[in-house]
């Protein structure tokens, strides 16, 4: 028998967060909404799910509550209508910030900066720039007469890229600043750049502006 038949199966990458305990707990809560009070039993993850919409919509749970209660069939059961409403208000709000995560924000937000920017992603390869970017690479990087749109352009960090994603990983609230270079054939242009992690899930990117 072969040494790799014997090998256990290696784990593939989790589909799905962990499950907690806890979250799988039933709680019971009485909730009170307009001299009507209503004993609800959800497990902890819908009361958290449900306090959250409420937060959202400037509203309390129990006016939530009601307002399901109000929307549901006669013969119907309110913990199911609720987890329902919970479940469709997760999918409605990660709809939403798919839309806000995609890289048409990103151009808006480059498009928006009067200042030199440009999105980078983590292999370092500038993934789309702005105007006044484009303007400083023309101006510090005047193309020959055989030159055709400057496709030999180099960026080189004084930062490591990985290292800019692990700063911003440790704190988000704060820019991490790095010295730049670019440069097309024996040309070269330096400068200061402050970068920031874009709001998109994939691919893992930075938002630079160019400044002094």
């Amino acid at each position: 028998m072969s040494a790799s038949a014997t090998s256990p199966p290696t784990n593939p990458d989790p589909l799905l967060l962990p499950l907690a305990n806890e979250d799988f707990a039933l709680e019971f809560r009485v909730v009170a909404r307009g001299g009507m009070r209503r004993g609800i039993r959800l497990e902890r993850a819908f009361w958290i799910s449900l306090k959250r919409m409420a937060e959202s919509r400037k509203c309390t749970i129990g006016m939530l509550i009601d307002e399901i209660a109000g929307n549901q069939a006669q013969n119907g059961n309110l913990t199911s209508a609720i987890r329902v409403a919970c479940i469709r208000g997760q999918a409605e709000q990660n709809v939403t910030l798919s839309k806000l995560a995609s890289i048409r924000t990103i151009n808006a937000i480059l498009a928006a900066c009067p200042s030199p920017a440009f999105a980078l992603t983590s292999s370092k390869k500038i993934l789309t720039f702005n105007v006044p970017f484009q303007q400083l690479v023309k101006r510090q990087l005047p193309s020959g007469p055989n030159d055709d749109a400057r496709h030999d352009l180099k960026l080189a960090l004084d930062l490591n890229v990985a290292d800019i994603f692990a700063r911003l990983d440790l704190d988000g609230d704060t820019p991490v600043t790095s010295g730049f270079a670019i440069g097309a054939g024996e040309r070269q242009y330096r400068g200061q750049l402050s970068a920031v992690r874009a709001p998109v899930i994939e691919p893992e990117l930075l938002i630079a502006f160019v400044f002094g």
